[in-house]
């Protein structure tokens, strides 16, 4: 009986970064940066994605206000340092936005986007791609529901949680989504299969991503700098001899709030301060690599 390959053979063929095609990096850069705004909707009416209070009693109870509650500080608070540290060094992030914020959350949906950053589909609401019931009427609903508000479909697409079933990619590439950010492996692009036409990951993280690292790993405010400028620095040093991507993930419930955000602030001040390192968003990074590699090249 014939075996079903596993998701990763068969979407993402082997390839060692020290046998990656030699690439001309944009404007004398050496390595390439790209912030990701994580934007999403959590119904009180559902269990929370993630708790910071645990239920009394190890009993979750519904509606769970406190944890709701902590999500929502950060789309009245904790977004708006967040885009004044970004619009203060003129920074243009990637916004990964539920499809559902451009009506629930307008106003943080209208200053990104009056502000020219990229919107990338990241679910219609929050929950993971596993547990929709059409798939492909809940990314439909995400990329009309950008389009509506910015005049123009997302090219890129992050699950929440990161989450693919075996046939998510498809229904992306469908879709007209042309890179994804949930292969977090590899420091550059690699494409992946996908019908009716391939899909671009384009490196994401989660190592620096404030989800696993305060929500999960409990470090201190500051771990954001410490751990970004090692990051960073390294990355910087390796590009030196092949072309790197950094991604710096984040939300406002977690970044957005006091005692965290200068930490971030900092972050961002050492990546400007880097000699040879270029910002870019998701989409930009897209386009850089697929015009040098296009998936035509790579699947050779």
């Amino acid at each position: 009986m014939e075996t079903k390959k596993s998701l990763l053979s068969d979407r993402a063929p082997f390839q060692a970064i020290v046998d990656r095609p030699r690439l001309q990096m944009p404007d004398d850069s050496r390595m390439l940066v790209w912030i990701i705004v994580n934007v999403e909707h959590w119904t009180i009416e559902r269990t929370m994605p993630r708790t910071v209070l645990p239920p009394p009693m190890g009993q979750p109870l519904m509606p769970d206000l406190p944890n709701w509650s902590w999500h929502e500080y950060g789309m009245r608070s904790g977004f708006w340092r967040i885009f004044d540290a970004l619009q203060q060094r003129g920074i243009t992030p990637t916004l990964a936005i539920n499809g559902i914020v451009c009506e629930s959350y307008p106003s943080i949906a209208q200053a990104a986007h009056k502000a020219d950053w990229e919107f990338m589909g990241h679910g219609y609401i929050q929950g993971p791609m596993h547990k929709v019931d059409d798939q492909v009427q809940a990314i439909d609903q995400t990329i009309q529901s950008i389009k509506k508000l910015t005049g123009k479909a997302p090219v890129g697409w992050e699950s929440p949680g990161l989450s693919e079933t075996d046939d998510t990619l498809d229904y992306l590439s469908a879709a007209g989504i042309t890179y994804v950010a949930n292969w977090v492996m590899d420091d550059l692009p690699d494409w992946l299969h996908a019908k009716p036409k391939p899909v671009l990951a384009v490196p994401y993280t989660v190592e620096l991503n404030d989800i696993p690292m305060m929500a999960v790993q409990y470090h201190r405010s500051d771990e954001m700098y410490h751990r970004g400028v090692l990051q960073l620095d390294r990355l910087w040093r390796d590009a030196a001899k092949i072309p790197r991507v950094m991604a710096i993930s984040v939300h406002p419930y977690i970044t957005g709030v006091p005692h965290r955000i200068d930490a971030f602030e900092k972050l961002l001040d050492a990546v400007l301060a880097k000699p040879e390192v270029k910002v870019m968003t998701g989409e930009k990074i897209a386009d850089w690599y697929s015009a040098q590699v296009p998936a035509s090249v790579a699947f050779k």
